[in-house]
């Protein structure tokens, strides 16, 4: 063996550089006629616009939940029959995964998220008691779903 160690050899790949370049290209031809779709692509058969969609947040999906639940206890009606559909195990179900949501996220929140889904989860709490302490003949008057 000799003294002098041999010096690592950097090996440049250039070819990286020209897919990178164009990637890029092919990203600011999309921005300037974004109506034409690129190589390779399908244009959207149903474009929505943006402001359609809103935006994911972590208050946006608790609220989604809720309004699950909510329908479950009879506060919407039910889109096939027209009438109000009291479920209470699936409401039950909607408030269950809220909880695991909380206690899975818990201290991973901003102050106004939690406060959000504690808020959210308390009013959905009395009404699901509300809506199980209801008389038994408001119950039956009530169509289940099957």
């Amino acid at each position: 063996m000799s003294d002098q160690q041999e010096e690592p050899k950097i090996v440049v790949d250039d070819d990286w550089k020209k897919k990178v370049q164009a990637e890029k290209e092919a990203a600011e031809a999309a921005k300037r006629s974004p109506d034409q779709p690129q190589a390779g692509q399908q244009k959207p058969t149903r474009e929505r616009p943006a402001s359609d969609i809103p935006p994911a947040s972590f208050s946006f999906l608790a609220s989604t939940l809720a309004a699950q639940a909510m329908a479950a206890m009879g506060q919407a009606p039910d889109p096939v029959t027209g009438h109000p559909v009291v479920r209470p195990d699936l409401a039950q179900h909607y408030i269950d995964t809220l909880d695991m949501l909380e206690a899975k996220t818990k201290g991973n929140l901003t102050a106004q998220e939690a406060t959000v889904l504690s808020s959210i989860l308390y009013q959905l709490r009395m009404l699901y008691v509300a809506v199980r302490a209801q008389p038994a003949e408001e119950k039956k008057a009530t169509p289940q779903a099957n």
